[in-house]
């Protein structure tokens, strides 16, 4: 039917309406209200999303070099909406906002090898942070994973940082962990 032609479609239709018999009329305020239901549901889910929100996560996606090179693009660009796609990106650095049992169930999460590739670029904010959350042993062990690792590529602690934060994102989509944005809601009573 494809092949077809508007006219043979237009006649198609017109013979099928013709020949068609008499409907129920609660049959036909079913149809409607299942249209109308379906209309509104495919309504709502295609209002348009936050340009902004959709371009954070890409560069969350990115590798830190990549990152700031596209994020200088932007800036040149436009920087307003460099701001607000800055404002709306979680980072390795974000990760102070974690609770500590956020900590520690994120510790729980991540390879140990990772964590010890990740901390060679970390601040010593995000080092003490994780540090303070591990017992005594895990910390001596892990600072002595990363002393004997020696030296380590730029790609391979961004590429360390950026699976630590993506498994901090996962854990906070399935509600494991909460990341405090600063404001009063994301504040905890204890």
């Amino acid at each position: 039917m494809l092949a077809a032609q508007p006219e043979d479609f237009a006649g198609e239709v017109m013979t099928r309406m013709l020949t068609m018999g008499n409907v129920q009329k609660d049959v036909l305020n079913a149809i409607e209200h299942t249209l109308r239901e379906e209309f509104m549901a495919t309504l709502a889910n295609t209002r348009q999303r936050d340009h902004h929100e959709a371009m954070a996560e890409i560069f969350n996606s990115f590798e830190r070099g990549t990152e700031q090179r596209f994020m200088g693009m932007l800036e040149e660009r436009n920087r307003d909406s460099a701001d607000k796609v800055k404002a709306l990106m979680f980072t390795f650095e974000d990760l102070q906002k974690l609770d500590p049992t956020g900590v520690q169930t994120l510790l729980r999460h991540v390879e140990k090898t990772q964590l010890a590739i990740g901390f060679k670029g970390a601040s010593e904010t995000i080092r003490d942070l994780f540090f303070s959350n591990m017992s005594e042993r895990q910390g001596k062990i892990l600072k002595e994973d990363m002393e004997n690792m020696g030296p380590v590529r730029l790609t391979e602690v961004d590429g360390a940082q950026t699976e630590i934060v993506a498994k901090c994102k996962e854990l906070s989509n399935s509600g494991e962990i909460i990341i405090a944005d600063g404001g009063d809601e994301g504040e905890l009573v204890y």
